[in-house]
């Protein structure tokens, strides 16, 4: 595809983006009735309040909710729907507008994201080369970040901050662990720069080296008992931060960047390396991993600093309030909550009755969409769509009353790896709704993402794994 086509194709599924999610009438609140069969076999009529979700006017009592906190996580059931990405950026733009947000962070790697904070906040660009800068997302799944959805909200981005002084610029971030190799090598220039850093970044190269950037072989290895490089990256990471503090109070970017490839690498070979034993180890490393980015970006942006996290319902979702707490696992909303105050903390989950989605059946699989069935029978979803088929905001606080929906209900969850003729086994997870989020937005009937084309796909390390969420 020539420079040409790229731009005409950019530009019309741009404009098809901006489409998904628009309308133009504001309505009240309503309230909705269902009825249904409880577990015991007894008849159960829930009255659920609802907001209309129509436009980005019907987000006004939303914004009212969200009120003074400093933290909102945007979540989604799927890295595949265009319309949780539609609604969260709409959510976004009017969170920085009108209540000063500094920065969103996303589920996505250090490296490759900070590139696209470098393009925001510099000289105006049209949206081909956002499309184009996307396109280095080229580790599977590509689509979570490469899309032009996501082009969409960048090319808005980069225009509102090119009339912003450099310290209001809005900033663009990765939360994620998994790029070790790749943290290591935005590293190197640093390290040349500070010689007492050299021989800690050659013993980290010199351990991983066997490996040839491929973080499943180096974790096999140490199940082995092969290979174990814990100790280098933990001396690199302890020396780059002593190097910070010895440069004094006022930390620079330079430096912050470099101890965050350093913290990547750190707590990349952990979760590599529990990956292989425990799936439960290996989630929590992950996860306090992107709360431990968070809490720095915060305090490196400052103590009146408000942060847009945009992660998958299963990180977001306080995870208490949900079957992963009886398998020891913690997630970024529960460890948010208990760091910053609830009252701080405003958690906004999504989800859908039916539609499409991109997805794939098997880990580096083709990509392909995918029909999503109607939800299973008294899902949160089916409840939802039962009260009515249409699109809505619904609070947790209008439900603290409502006894059956304080209890666990089945909460449709889809990873990057899907069957959805299977989907009944594995897909639900237990949530006590009105604990998990402070919000839901529900979409009635969604419709797949739209991904940029990637020429080369790199499969290792494989993101998500082996959640998929």
């Amino acid at each position: 595809m020539n420079m040409q086509e790229r731009k005409k194709r950019a530009s019309w599924l741009l404009a098809l983006v901006c489409l998904l999610a628009v309308s133009c009438k504001q309505a009240p609140q309503q309230e909705g009735q269902v009825t249904g069969g409880a577990q015991t076999g007894n008849t159960v009529t829930l009255t659920i309040p609802n907001h209309p979700l129509r436009s980005e006017q019907d987000l006004d009592v939303l914004l009212q909710e969200i009120g003074d906190a400093r933290i909102v996580l945007l979540g989604e059931a799927s890295h595949g729907t265009a319309e949780y990405y539609t609604w969260r950026a709409a959510i976004t733009k009017r969170l920085i507008q009108e209540k000063g947000f500094d920065f969103v962070a996303v589920e996505g790697e250090w490296a490759d994201s900070y590139r696209v904070n470098q393009y925001i906040k510099g000289p105006q660009r049209d949206s081909a080369t956002t499309v184009q800068l996307l396109e280095q997302y080229n580790r599977w799944p590509t689509w979570m970040w490469g899309n032009y959805e996501v082009a969409s909200l960048v090319t808005w981005m980069n225009r509102y901050n090119q009339e912003k002084p450099k310290e209001d610029k809005i900033g663009f971030f990765g939360l994620d662990v998994y790029c070790l190799w790749e943290s290591m090598t935005e590293l190197m220039p640093y390290v040349k720069e500070h010689p007492e850093l050299v021989e800690s970044a050659r013993e980290v190269h010199r351990c991983f080296q066997p490996f040839s950037s491929d973080a499943m072989e180096y974790a096999r290895a140490v199940a082995n008992a092969s290979a174990n490089c814990r100790a280098e990256t933990n001396r690199l990471w302890r020396d780059v931060q002593k190097l910070g503090k010895a440069e004094g109070a006022a930390k620079s970017e330079a430096q912050f960047v470099a101890e965050q490839n350093a913290l990547v690498a750190y707590n990349g070979e952990r979760y590599y390396r529990a990956a292989v034993e425990s799936n439960t180890e290996s989630w929590n490393i992950r996860d306090r991993h992107m709360t431990q980015t968070l809490q720095r970006l915060l305090a490196f942006h400052g103590p009146q600093s408000k942060a847009i996290v945009w992660e998958h319902n299963t990180h977001v979702g306080d995870a208490r309030y949900t079957d992963m707490a009886s398998s020891g696992e913690v997630n970024v909303g529960q460890l948010v909550r208990q760091e910053y105050g609830q009252e701080n903390v405003f958690i906004i989950g999504f989800g859908s009755y039916q539609g499409t989605v991109i997805a794939a059946r098997g880990w580096g699989a083709p990509i392909e969409t995918m029909e999503v069935p109607p939800a299973q029978q008294g899902s949160w979803e089916q409840i939802l769509h039962q009260l009515s088929p249409s699109d809505k905001i619904i609070f947790s606080k209008d439900l603290k009353n409502n006894k059956p929906l304080n209890r666990p209900v089945g909460h449709r969850a889809i990873g990057v790896v899907y069957n959805p003729q299977i989907e009944h086994l594995g897909n639900y997870v237990p949530s006590v709704l009105p604990k998990r989020y402070d919000a839901f937005l529900f979409i009635d009937q969604t419709h797949a993402l739209h991904p940029i084309e990637t020429i080369t796909v790199r499969n290792e390390p494989p993101d998500l794994y082996p959640s998929g969420k």
